[in-house]
């Protein structure tokens, strides 16, 4: 199956559009390694060899997923997140310690984090929510990302009503974070997490607005109704 990595990598460099990869350093701060492909098309060719793939043992697939995560391209990761995600009906517990890898050595840009956490991280929490507490350690590491990721990771269950206990407790450590991708990353899951517990989320901005960034404060209060986002932003008087 080496040949499907070649493959893949060759219709990358082929669809590359000059738009893309102009635009791409746009959005995002840090340096990062694109070919500079639609992300349509990044989908489409992902899909394509999806095929050729998706019957292989999972080992098989996720050591070509490591493969392309090991290149350090933006579309390369986001064909591995496609894959794994693919076959999430197979996953078993120790596959945590394969997507931890792949946070900590990996991901090198909020994209590449996000794509990963909503889908294959997220699926596999919500399979064995006894792995949720990990994140914990996730959110106090000094990689961003594994931060960020501590977060992002529980968007998609919280969209589900899910772990609110948990998704505090992050909040709890990453309250005064300095890094403002991560603000944003726990700032995003409390917004999701406020549409099925709407009062715990404003309670707990209104407990902590006096630390919180103002970053957070934004994001996790953007869907309240008008009156409860105008209380939370009145700044604490000195």
């Amino acid at each position: 199956m080496g040949h499907v990595i070649t493959d893949i990598r060759r219709e990358l460099k082929e669809n590359i559009d000059e738009k893309t990869l102009k635009n791409s350093a746009h959005f995002f701060k840090e340096k990062v390694k694109v070919y500079g492909v639609k992300t349509a098309v990044v989908t489409k060719i992902g899909k394509s060899y999806l095929k050729m793939v998706k019957q292989r043992p999972k080992a098989e697939i996720f050591a070509l997923c490591e493969k392309l995560w090991q290149s350090g391209y933006m579309e390369e990761s986001w064909i591995a997140c496609q894959w794994s995600h693919a076959i999430h009906k197979q996953y078993e517990p120790t596959d945590f310690k394969v997507f931890e890898r792949w946070m900590d050595n990996h991901v090198t840009n909020w994209a590449s984090c996000d794509t990963l956490c909503n889908h294959t991280i997220g699926e596999f929490l919500q399979m064995y929510p006894e792995y949720v507490p990990s994140l914990k350690k996730w959110a106090k590491s000094k990689n961003r990302w594994m931060r960020r990721g501590a977060a992002v990771s529980l968007i998609i269950p919280a969209r589900r009503g899910k772990f609110l206990k948990e998704i505090l407790e992050i909040a709890d450590i990453l309250l005064v974070d300095k890094d403002d991708l991560v603000q944003k990353g726990y700032g995003w899951m409390l917004k999701v997490a406020s549409k099925s517990y709407q009062k715990e989320i404003f309670d707990y901005v209104m407990a902590n607005k006096a630390v919180m960034p103002r970053t957070v404060l934004r994001y996790a209060i953007e869907k309240m109704p008008a009156e409860l986002r105008a209380e939370a932003m009145v700044k604490e008087k000195k």
